[in-house]
């Protein structure tokens, strides 16, 4: 069985034809697309009913139009409602003569190999951000090895959040050797592509080089641009109870296949296999996967890291791990918290310190460095935001009731004092 690429149903957007371009025969593009999906679907008995619904539309004069993009767009509207990754797409020649690659995947160094960032987030809470699953081999473990750097940066996390919000597609090889960093070895947990020829399995090629994470706390972040193969490691961990997933609801295509070329710079992407799950027995095409955390797309990621520190504070490794997680707790819940009014109760200066009211919140200064904003935590006492959670500012008052002096905590126990000037 040909190896798979799942592509996103999320990557259907079509390139615009130049003006110049032209389909001088569409109904021969069309009867084309008809044969592509009558010989490569998975399911045989569909594929003769679908391509029979493309002849009759083309029959129809539905596809008579000479402009590429334009004809694209209307086969895809035939296509499409059968299967999530079903599209047409025009490819323009790229200049000089370069082959695009397949789905819109740069399985290069330029795309980080789809990792563009890793965190680790105050309080232990790592963060690996996938925008595609690169394909890897043999011949060429690039892709892997950017993988398993990732996973080194983050080995140290109290819990772990994959990002998936922006993940499109890959590579099912990807997909097995990410799950089995959190699954045991020989876990009954991956997929079956059932295709015409045959099947194929999503179980990793090897084990995980930095080892197996079966106790680390892990969250999934998804959204509606979380298509296919990204999808699948969403499934396949939720169906597991190995992962809470947190977002929206992703994209729905669970089909994986490849663009078959059909003339006049157009291709049809086709889904020859059909992933089953050994677990649910069906897989997310359509439905899409379903988030255990309902979030918006914009504050799932706050919403994991709040939930991961509460997972990481119920089984920390050490007493300084616990300390740490608590405190970066408190600060992401003082984002939202009400701030006090009486901010004129606190700016003034404070040794080679200072405290400025700036949009309605107090900031801590000190010499060139940047600002450090002060979250509320209770009166007199205020966490830090951004980078430098991991502090504390505490405002001692005198026997009138003024502010008077200013302590700066670190949480390894360190304390700075100084006592107001003005």
């Amino acid at each position: 069985m040909k190896r798979l690429v799942m592509a996103s149903a999320a990557c259907a957007a079509l390139f615009v034809a130049p003006a110049s371009a032209q389909v001088a025969e569409p109904r021969a593009v069309a009867e084309r697309v008809a044969a592509a999906v009558e010989e490569n679907f998975f399911d045989e008995q569909r594929a003769h009913e679908i391509a029979a619904e493309v002849r009759a539309a083309a029959g129809a004069g539905r596809y008579d139009v000479s402009d590429p993009g334009e004809l694209a767009s209307a086969l895809t509207a035939t296509l499409h409602p059968h299967d999530g990754h079903f599209r047409v797409e025009y490819r323009p020649p790229q200049p000089g003569g370069r082959a695009r690659p397949q789905g819109g995947f740069g399985n290069d160094a330029r795309s980080a190999y789809g990792i563009p960032s890793v965190t680790m987030y105050p309080g232990g809470i790592g963060v690996i951000d996938f925008r595609l699953l690169a394909d890897f081999n043999p011949d060429d473990l690039a892709a892997k090895n950017a993988a398993d750097a990732a996973f080194t940066i983050v080995h140290g996390s109290q819990a772990l959040i994959l990002d998936l919000r922006d993940c499109a597609g890959g590579s099912p090889t990807m997909v097995g050797y990410l799950v089995g960093h959190f699954v045991p070895e020989g876990a009954n947990v991956y997929n079956t592509f059932h295709a015409r020829e045959g099947e194929q399995q999503e179980t990793p090629p090897e084990p995980p080089a930095t080892g197996r994470r079966l106790e680390t706390p892990l969250f999934v972040l998804i959204s509606g641009r979380t298509g296919s193969a990204c999808e699948s490691v969403a499934y396949t961990l939720q169906s597991a109870g190995r992962a809470t997933i947190v977002g929206e609801p992703s994209a729905g295509g669970a089909n994986p296949g490849g663009l078959i070329p059909v003339g006049d710079n157009l291709a049809v992407f086709v889904s020859v296999a059909t992933p089953i799950n050994p677990i649910t027995g069906r897989n997310w095409e359509g439905a899409g996967v379903q988030p255990d955390v309902s979030a918006p797309v914009a504050e799932a990621l706050t919403r994991a890291r709040t939930i991961a520190l509460e997972a990481a504070l119920r089984a920390p490794a050490d007493d300084s791990a616990a300390r740490e997680a608590q405190w970066a707790l408190d600060s992401l819940r003082a984002e939202s918290a009400a701030y006090p009014r009486n901010l004129r109760d606190y700016a003034g200066s404070y040794g080679a310190r200072s405290v400025a009211i700036e949009s309605n919140r107090l900031v801590l200064r000190r010499d060139r460095r940047p600002a450090l904003v002060l979250l509320p935590l209770e009166r007199d006492l205020f966490a830090v935001a951004g980078a430098a959670p991991l502090q504390r500012v505490h405002f001692e008052r005198d026997a009138r009731g003024r502010v008077s002096a200013i302590t700066l905590a670190l949480v390894d126990g360190q304390e700075f004092r100084d006592s107001r000037q003005n």
